[in-house]
């Protein structure tokens, strides 16, 4: 072996892992509900959906916990769907306190996408949620609600952050939803970068795109520049990645919620990772946006991409709360 492949060899070894590196740019979130994942991976904030909680409960190992929340659910009293609804409440809440008890920061929970047009129920949803959160021992301080990016989940995060219960709002596509967001005063927003992507694969008819080129790369980015130029306090969690390559173009965002299955191949990987977000460097040209009902409408009306994927989001996440809600029957 050469002196120069010797030396590279022991650089190699070295080496820091991408995900050793990234985190010193950006904090760390996993996109799981799996315990032993997080215990694993050790990121800061957790972050839940309907359907990453039903994957969970499939688990032998969360059977416990299902029997419990479907106890819990018919103590409560009243009809097969108040004792459903009950009974995913506690669940959900249920694993958010566990994970609550191995990262040091927030842990995000979703309200019922079925809920996501009706401002009102929203709000009284996420009440019920913080409710039992302090009934498990887990402050609100720690909890993120999270709530579908419509004009209606918006405006019930506007009211429960203005109470002090701070929000993510999730299934975010576009620059409207964002600047609503921002405007809401809310905590934190989620773009999903893979599913801007997939969107826009099948429209342009190609395989992938060159990372800084990326549609979900490009759309975060742009969030991102909107927000620091104008000193919005909203967090931006880059989600829904399709590759380690979108989440590297994206090291420096305020935070990137990230699979399993990616978190591990960034342990694997090793490399210094290059800061590509920067809010000293950020820019944006033209005006502050001003954002009504009526011109959020319009700017989605205008955005298929965004219509359709926020639609479709919301269906899939009410599909498996159905499932969910089927697990418990079994129990009950």
């Amino acid at each position: 072996m050469s002196s120069l492949s010797a030396a590279q060899s022991a650089a190699k070894k070295t080496a820091l892992p991408m995900l050793s590196s990234l985190s010193s740019l950006t904090t760390i979130v996993a996109d799981t509900g799996d315990m032993s994942l997080i215990r694993l991976h050790q990121p800061t904030d957790a972050t839940t959906n309907p359907s990453l909680i039903y994957k969970a409960a499939l688990l032998p190992e969360y059977k416990p916990f299902v029997e419990e929340a479907t106890r819990r659910g018919k103590e409560a009293g009243g009809g097969e769907g108040e004792v459903l609804a009950g009974s995913l409440d506690y669940l959900s809440c249920k694993i958010g306190a566990e994970i609550a008890a191995i990262v040091p920061g927030y842990v995000s929970t979703e309200v019922d996408a079925r809920l996501s047009f009706d401002t009102q129920a929203t709000v009284e949803k996420a009440l019920k949620l913080i409710d039992i959160y302090k009934s498990l021992g887990v402050p609100s301080s720690r909890i993120l609600i999270k709530i579908a990016s419509t004009w209606e989940g918006i405006q019930a995060a506007k009211v429960l952050e203005a109470r002090g219960i701070a929000c993510n709002l999730t299934l975010l596509f576009s620059l409207a939803q964002a600047v609503a967001c921002a405007d809401a005063k809310a905590t934190l927003i989620s773009p999903f970068v893979g599913r801007i992507m997939d969107w826009h694969k099948k429209a342009d008819g190609v395989d992938g795109y060159e990372p800084k080129e990326d549609p979900g790369v490009v759309s975060v980015t742009k969030i991102y520049n909107y927000y620091k130029t104008f000193g919005h306090k909203t967090i931006v969690m880059g989600a829904s990645f399709r590759n380690k390559e979108e989440i590297l173009e994206l090291a420096g965002c305020d935070r990137l919620t990230i699979a399993p299955s990616l978190l591990s191949e960034l342990s694997a990987a090793p490399g210094e990772v290059e800061r590509k977000l920067d809010p000293a460097k950020a820019s944006w040209e033209g005006p502050e946006l001003k954002m009504d009902e009526a011109s959020f409408r319009w700017m989605m009306n205008e955005d298929a991409m965004a219509t359709e994927k926020l639609a479709e989001g919301i269906r899939g996440f009410a599909k498996d709360i159905v499932k969910l809600e089927d697990i418990i029957r079994t129990h009950l």
